[in-house]
């Protein structure tokens, strides 16, 4: 593969482990010195490092709660001041938590999702706004389901998801004064611990897309690896949906 990053540094939120160790493998594929950041699992974390570092690229992982916004921001600060810049931002980190709205009261699990989903997003590509040069990416990593709920239960997710289409195409006309794309990956069902092939609903899923089957991680690593190149220089304020045809 050309090293078409090389000399770029790249950020990856929650980039430990499934879809967001895949990008950071294929952004070192490219050239790019990696950072990513954890929330637990440091053993997970240091492997990872070992692998990018093995690849020829320098990396770090950085212990980071995509919740708090002022813990984001400091991520984006200890990056910089890690490797000296930051030309890449992935916002990978998410959760998923389902309930059907009228069947109980307790709000948290919506106001979980939108302290990781949305603000912790939001505070990312505030803080790397402000320190990308021309030529930066801003890509966030959201759902097919943002548009296309499907089932009941995931009001919520599908809000939080939502919001982060409509912030990237609103960051997209701000930060292109700076020459910054910003753009996001609509995800559809990936084989990940979050959301297993073999899981409860994987059938359902399984028979929605036109392929038939569960992505793999590393298939939405190679779009988010399209954004973050070159090649993606004229491509900003879209959302590019990578879900195996469920949406079709």
């Amino acid at each position: 593969m050309t090293k078409v990053l090389s000399g770029k540094v790249a950020l990856i939120t929650g980039g430990s482990r499934g879809i967001g160790a895949a990008i950071a493998k294929q952004l070192a594929e490219q050239g790019a010195n990696v950072a990513f950041s954890y929330v637990s699992s440091a053993v997970k974390a240091e492997a990872l490092v070992g692998e990018l570092e093995n690849a020829g690229v320098k990396a770090a992982a950085f212990k980071a709660d995509q919740s708090d916004a002022a813990q984001v921001t400091k991520l984006v600060g200890d990056v910089i001041a890690k490797f000296g810049r930051l030309d890449i931002l992935v916002n990978n980190a998410g959760v998923f938590e389902t309930g059907v709205l009228h069947l109980t009261e307790d709000t948290s699990n919506f106001e979980r999702q939108y302290a990781i989903n949305i603000q912790g997003v939001v505070a990312a590509i505030r803080a790397a706004g402000r320190v990308m040069g021309d030529g930066g990416r801003i890509i966030s990593i959201s759902s097919v389901a943002a548009t296309l709920v499907g089932a009941p239960g995931l009001a919520d997710y599908v809000a939080t998801k939502a919001a982060v289409e409509g912030y990237t195409k609103g960051a997209a006309r701000d930060l292109a004064a700076k020459g910054i794309t910003v753009n996001a990956v609509g995800v559809g069902a990936v084989n990940t611990d979050m959301n297993p092939e073999d899981g409860p609903i994987s059938d359902w899923l399984k028979g929605g897309t036109a392929l038939g089957r569960y992505g793999r991680p590393e298939e939405i690593a190679a779009v988010v690896g399209f954004l973050a190149s070159p090649a993606a220089s004229f491509v900003t304020g879209s959302i590019v949906i990578a879900d195996g045809g469920f949406s079709a």
